[in-house]
């Protein structure tokens, strides 16, 4: 982890529109992971059940497009070389990002044991039943992938390599029946066999149980294609003379991709939980157009006090979003006494959301538990706004 300051701030022919758009996502992040409490959601601020789409399932897609653009734009630092300083770069980055996801995971196993009266030992032992895979351990891999194979190809390479990637992922999923939530999924199957049922997420789709990662080991392949397309795009970015050419370019890939992900949905669905060709065909699509109608509104039309906001998420975003998974088992496992409620001790979160945002809803639990994720995400960008203001960006 490292922290820069005022000294090597950013360009000032840097786009602020990537750094609004990565903010957007990480607080979106933060805002659908943290509801006030999970029986009673607003449909938007959930992830579709199974095939489907809902603008919850966008959040993260769009991170790890943005995720390929700024990674275009720090190797081109480098001129794409490959040496060994930039493997050794990419390669500690990976490991870091991967440590950290797989850090928290241990954290909030190792909490849970303390709080329940779980003996020390059997608390801090919890590695034999620790998932492996998730967000940042995803965004680990994809970055590492992504970046090794970007200084080693060209870019007219590259976009066979994605075209390759995910062609060969929807035969895989047509033939080993990735679109069914079974055992028999071929996703699951491998899974279950690199990473053994005791590291795996357990998913629920219409009352079934299964475990079933939806950040497994199989689906990271078109995860990697899925940064590739953000790391195309970024040259795309660079490629433009101005932003109007941006803009146009951007726009232009959005649009093709938007439309071929959902035409080709009618046979291969839309699937978040499977990563599906057809679902990083349209979110990058749709992540593109967004990208360049920021860079209309926020850098060429000058439209920026609105994005201040985001800015906060966008200069510090993993930091900031393991912040959040920090303070989330923090304020969902501190008991405080509350005379109340059973056994005489409420979390915090609990007293927040029963307490204090209930009643004020008039006993509404969606708008209590959306109420309580605005104020969550609320409590991260205060920390985030502090680091902006002083020019402090902690990168991991």
């Amino acid at each position: 982890m490292s922290t820069t300051t005022a000294n090597t701030a950013r360009s000032s022919k840097r786009l602020l529109a990537l750094d609004v758009m990565r903010g957007i996502t990480i607080a979106g992040m933060i805002l659908v992971n943290n509801p006030g409490g999970w029986d009673e959601i607003y449909p938007p601020l959930m992830h579709a059940s199974w095939n489907g789409l809902t603008p919850t399932d966008l959040v993260f897609p769009f991170f790890m497009f943005i995720m390929g653009v700024s990674s275009y734009l720090s190797l081109r630092k480098f001129n794409f070389e490959f040496s060994m300083p930039t493997v050794i770069k990419i390669v500690r980055r990976t490991v870091l990002i991967f440590l950290v996801g797989l850090f928290l995971t241990w954290l909030s196993m190792f909490l849970r044991g303390v709080y329940s009266g779980a003996a020390l030992w059997e608390s801090v032992m919890t590695f034999d039943h620790i998932r492996i895979l998730g967000v940042l351990p995803r965004l680990a891999l994809c970055y590492g992938v992504g970046s090794l194979l970007g200084i080693i190809f060209s870019r007219r390479t590259l976009k066979w390599i994605v075209a390759l990637m995910l062609v060969a992922y929807a035969v895989v999923l047509v033939v080993g029946h990735g679109f069914e939530f079974a055992d028999h999924n071929v996703i699951a199957i491998v899974d279950r066999a690199v990473l053994g049922e005791a590291h795996m997420y357990t998913d629920y789709v219409d009352g079934v149980s299964l475990k079933f990662d939806p950040e497994g080991f199989l689906s990271t392949l078109p995860s990697v294609a899925h940064m590739l397309i953000g790391f195309l795009c970024g040259s795309l970015i660079v490629g433009g003379s101005d932003n109007t050419s941006r803009i146009n370019r951007l726009f232009i890939v959005g649009t093709v991709l938007t439309f071929a992900g959902f035409l080709l949905s009618y046979g291969l669905p839309i699937n978040k939980k499977v990563w599906s060709p057809t679902f990083v065909l349209t979110t990058c699509g749709l992540a593109s157009s967004l990208l360049a109608l920021l860079i209309w509104i926020i850098d060429v039309k000058g439209y920026r006090r609105w994005s201040r906001f985001f800015e906060a998420f966008g200069v510090n975003p993993l930091f900031l979003y393991c912040l959040s998974a920090v303070l989330a088992i923090v304020v969902g496992l501190t008991r405080i006494p509350w005379s109340g409620v059973e056994g005489g001790a409420i979390s915090i979160k609990g007293f927040v959301y029963q307490v204090c945002l209930l009643p004020v809803c008039c006993g509404d639990k969606a708008l209590a538990s959306a109420m309580f994720a605005v104020l969550f995400v609320l409590l991260n960008w205060c920390v985030g706004y502090v680091l902006y203001k002083k020019k402090i960006y902690i990168k991991l």
